[in-house]
C-alpha cells in the first residue's frame, strides 16, 4: 500500500492511496448513491447510534475527492468543540483526507480506534483538531462483487472502549446494509429499515 506524502502543514497525514476510487465513483453513480441524502439512510445511522451508544453515526460513500454522509445521525446538541470554544458546523461532506473512513475503504476491513490519540498516524488527522473526535469505529460496505462502496461508522468526542462487541456490531451493521443495498438494486425498491 502506498501513501500520499505528508501535507505541508507539518502534521502527519497519511491518507492511503485509493486506486479503486474512480470505479467506486462510477458504481455509486449507477446506484444513485453518494450525491443526495436519503431519509432511510439517516434512519439507519440513527439506529446504529442507538445500538452503539455513540453520539455520531454515519453511512459514508467515498469517491475520488470527498466523502458524502448519505446517512447521518447527530446529537441534539453539538458535542464537537474546538480549542477556541466554538463548535464547527457538521455537514454532509468531508475532504477525502479528513477522517478515518478512507483508511477503512482501502484496508477493506473494520477499524477500531478506542482513542485516536494513541496512534500517531491517526492523531494528526484534521478531524481530531477540527471536531475533537477521540474515538472511531467503522466497517467497509463491501458488495458481493468485491467493490467497497464506503463505510458505516460511529464516532465520539471521548475515548471509548468499543471492544469485541463494538467490532462485531459494526461489521454486522455493514453486512446488513450491503444486503439491503443489493436488494434495492435487484428489486428497484427503496432500502427497507426494518428486518
Amino acid at each position: 500500500m502506498s501513501y500520499d506524502p505528508p501535507r505541508p502543514a507539518g502534521r502527519l497525514l497519511l491518507t492511503p492511496e485509493d486506486k479503486e476510487a474512480p470505479a467506486r465513483a462510477d458504481r455509486l453513480r449507477r446506484l444513485g448513491l453518494g450525491e443526495r441524502t436519503e431519509p432511510v439512510l439517516d434512519a439507519y445511522a440513527d439506529a446504529l447510534a442507538e445500538v452503539t451508544g455513540a453520539p455520531y453515526a454515519m453511512v459514508n460513500f467515498i469517491d475520488e475527492n470527498r466523502q458524502f454522509f448519505a446517512g447521518l445521525h447527530l446529537p441534539a446538541a453539538a458535542l464537537f468543540v474546538k480549542g477556541d470554544g466554538t463548535s464547527p458546523e457538521v455537514g454532509r461532506t468531508l475532504p477525502r483526507d479528513h477522517g478515518f473512513c478512507p483508511h477503512v475503504v482501502v484496508r477493506r476491513k473494520a477499524l477500531v480506534l478506542e482513542d485516536v490519540c494513541d496512534y500517531p498516524r491517526f492523531a494528526g488527522n484534521p478531524v481530531v483538531d477540527e471536531f475533537g473526535i477521540r474515538s472511531y469505529l467503522g466497517a467497509p460496505l463491501i458488495e458481493s462483487t468485491g467493490m467497497v462502496l464506503g463505510t458505516v461508522c460511529v464516532v465520539d468526542v471521548e475515548p471509548r472502549p468499543w471492544g469485541r462487541p463494538g467490532l462485531e456490531t459494526i461489521k454486522a451493521s455493514a453486512a446488513d446494509l450491503v444486503a439491503r443495498l443489493e436488494r434495492r438494486e435487484g428489486d428497484g425498491l427503496p432500502i427497507q429499515t426494518g428486518r
